[in-house]
């Protein structure tokens, strides 16, 4: 095999989306992006930065701030043939748009007994970290995985940044991909063949045999991290990134909770009626007899995310808040 396809390559989250984005406008001419400054200035998070010059303005196009608006446009265009992405800016302007998403784009298909079809993307970045305040840093993606209709896609690694956009566009339901917006700069090791991915199932990123620590886009890193840390304690910690919040891969979920019989759930959202409840919720359900000590969670403080660095990082899940619930639930004092 010719050396060149196999070596790896440094690159960023950021770049694997414009890849993403750029082959899916060369592979399909019905694909277009659509959404606030996409176009002229490059993408708020600068991940369609060159894409207006090589597609031109037919197909990067810059909307109006009306995400009701472009939302709506896309729903149209994917009923009428096309391949839209919509970008919105951050999770939380998604909501001027919840009618649109929530009451069309996730019903049509089945209101009409599968006669129409909504194959849409529509991409967000979510997450805090970034002293944006509260009205630039909530994280919804429990809210959207409880809509049926839509898939709801949250990648975390530069993988799935660079794998998941065609993957879902070929989906006949809309599809929404979560970015944490602390992941744009993250940089590591690319495969040059790297291409579509499954978003069907859940990933092990890390095995272990005493907890399974179950996460997802921006909290995977610090996970991660968390394993290490309770490896140099004694504890073997295996790793469960989610990658798809709807519908949840449980059988991976539950078969790492068949090894380790301890699960910490960490998840940025609020802690009251959470993706991370859910997913206690079907643990009990499914598999309560493989417990061997409650199941625990690390969720976000239930406040509006602050603004001041020192109460921001209080408010959302660290790696020592990881840590001390891991080590609580196997029963290590901290």
């Amino acid at each position: 095999m010719n050396e060149t396809l196999t070596k790896v390559r440094i690159t960023t989250y950021r770049e694997a989306l414009r890849e993403a984005l750029r082959e899916a406008l060369q592979r399909d001419e019905r694909v277009f992006l659509m959404g606030e400054d996409v176009g002229r200035y490059g993408g708020t998070y600068a991940v369609s930065k060159g894409l207006l010059e090589e597609f031109g303005e037919a197909r990067i196009r810059d909307t109006p701030l009306s995400e009701s608006a472009f939302v709506g446009a896309g729903i149209g265009a994917a009923l009428n043939g096309m391949l839209p992405i919509v970008e919105v800016m951050t999770c939380n302007f998604s909501l001027l748009a919840l009618d649109q998403i929530v009451n069309n784009a996730a019903t049509i298909r089945h209101m009409s007994g599968g006669q129409f079809s909504i194959p849409l993307v529509i991409r967000m970045a979510t997450g805090a970290g970034r002293q944006l305040a509260a009205q630039h840093s909530h994280s919804f993606e429990g809210w959207y995985a409880h809509i049926p209709g839509i898939r709801i896609v949250t990648p975390a690694t530069l993988e799935d940044a660079r794998g998941m956009l065609w993957t879902a566009l070929m989906d006949p339901d809309p599809v929404i991909m979560f970015e944490n917006a602390l992941l744009y700069n993250l940089e590591g090791e690319l495969a040059p063949g790297a291409g579509a991915v499954d978003i069907d199932r859940a990933a092990v990123r890390r095995a272990g045999s005493d907890l399974t620590l179950v996460t997802y886009g921006g909290s995977l890193g610090k996970t991660l991290q968390s394993a290490e840390r309770l490896a140099a304690e004694g504890v073997s910690a295996e790793v469960i990134d989610l990658r798809t919040l709807r519908p949840l891969d449980m059988p991976t979920v539950l078969a790492s909770l068949g090894k380790t019989h301890r699960m910490v759930i960490i998840d940025e959202g609020w802690k009251s009626g959470s993706l991370a409840a859910e997913i206690m919720a079907r643990v009990m359900e499914e598999a309560f007899f493989e417990l061997d000590a409650p199941v625990a969670r690390v969720c976000s403080a239930e406040v509006p995310i602050p603004y001041p660095k020192h109460l921001e990082d209080a408010a959302i899940p660290q790696v020592g808040t990881i840590v001390d619930a891991a080590l609580r639930t196997v029963n290590r004092h901290v």
